[in-house]
């Protein structure tokens, strides 16, 4: 048993061909943000802590599709939501419909801590926000030309979705813009915890769906679906959020090694494999330190260290395992 972190910058259809501009700085972040929660986990921090610490970066970060980076709803604005979950209380917390908060994975928390309830949204969210006298912003710092320009692109396609690449038209191939330009927003980061003492915590955050109705609610702050913890693993989900909400894909990690002895690599390949290809991934870690990072996108920009020295960082996957677990043996 040691420590043990995991972190996703979300997944998606991300191309081989992304450009050295657009992949770097992503990179770097994410190299960052797994070197403050190494820092936090030696230092014998909790991982409650240390996930919200290092979701609070990813959040900071207009390369990713949370906090500073939301993609925008079809009316042009920015409605942000965040998870936290304790894995030893259950303890949790969430919120939806953030447009104004800086942090939203620490509002999240305070809603945990500092309230008698788990979920809060919209224009409740924001009042308690104020009243918790959290670090707010006007609307329009979340707004980023990348983002207006995905969201235009959206438009005219007339679609919903986690990413955009400019569709071609007969035989006329794509051309790139300054917003898709082999590029790929992605939706979510996450990151879960254990401490060398097998303490578990999540967190997850997200702007959303480029072009999604105003109101719409993902499966990042519905606990069980993009966001859980328990004794046995922490797990934060990323991609199509209708699809990991159906499937229950957090909840489905734990309930798989609880209740069938699973080990938690092969619970969260088995849950993943069970999501219809090219709509999800997850990052987790178990009580006993285990690492697993499986997605069915195209890729998915995540990270990974153990206490004995193991790490990653990784955006593809050059060896996909497509194994499926039978269930009823």
């Amino acid at each position: 048993m040691g420590w043990a972190i995991a972190l996703h910058g979300g997944a998606g259809d991300i191309p081989l061909s992304l450009p050295l501009e657009r992949r770097v700085p992503r990179e770097a972040t994410l190299r960052r943000c797994l070197s403050l929660g190494i820092a936090a986990l030696k230092a014998n921090q909790p991982p409650l802590d240390v996930v919200e610490l290092v979701v609070r970066e990813l959040e900071n970060c207009p390369h990713f599709n949370a906090g500073r980076g939301s993609v925008l709803t079809t009316n042009g604005t920015v409605e942000m939501e965040a998870c936290i979950m304790d894995g030893n209380t259950k303890s949790c917390g969430a919120v939806s419909g953030v447009s104004t908060v800086v942090n939203p994975i620490s509002l999240a928390r305070l809603v945990m801590e500092k309230t008698p309830h788990i979920y809060l949204g919209f224009d409740g969210a924001e009042a308690f926000a104020r009243e918790q006298c959290v670090e707010t912003v006007e609307t329009g710092h979340f707004i980023t030309q990348e983002n207006v320009e995905r969201l235009r692109q959206a438009k005219e396609a007339n679609r919903v979705q986690i990413d955009y690449t400019q569709p071609s038209h007969g035989d006329t191939p794509p051309q790139p813009t300054s917003a898709d330009n082999g590029d790929s927003q992605i939706g979510t980061v996450g990151c879960v915890a254990v401490d060398g003492k097998g303490n578990l915590a999540a967190a997850t955050s997200t702007g959303g769906l480029v072009n999604k109705m105003v109101g719409r609610i993902g499966d990042t702050p519905v606990i069980g679906a993009g966001t859980y913890a328990n004794t046995f693993c922490a797990v934060s989900a990323t991609g199509k959020g209708e699809f990991i909400i159906r499937a229950t894909v957090a909840r489905d990690v734990a309930a798989l090694m609880e209740y069938k002895g699973l080990s938690m690599k092969e619970a969260a390949a088995y849950v993943i494999n069970s999501v219809p290809k090219c709509h999800a991934g997850l990052v987790a870690v178990s009580a006993n330190g285990e690492v697993a990072m499986p997605f069915n996108t195209k890729g998915m920009f995540r990270a990974c260290a153990t206490e004995d020295g193991y790490s990653e960082i990784g955006i593809w996957d050059t060896e996909v395992e497509h194994n499926f677990i039978d269930l009823k043996s």
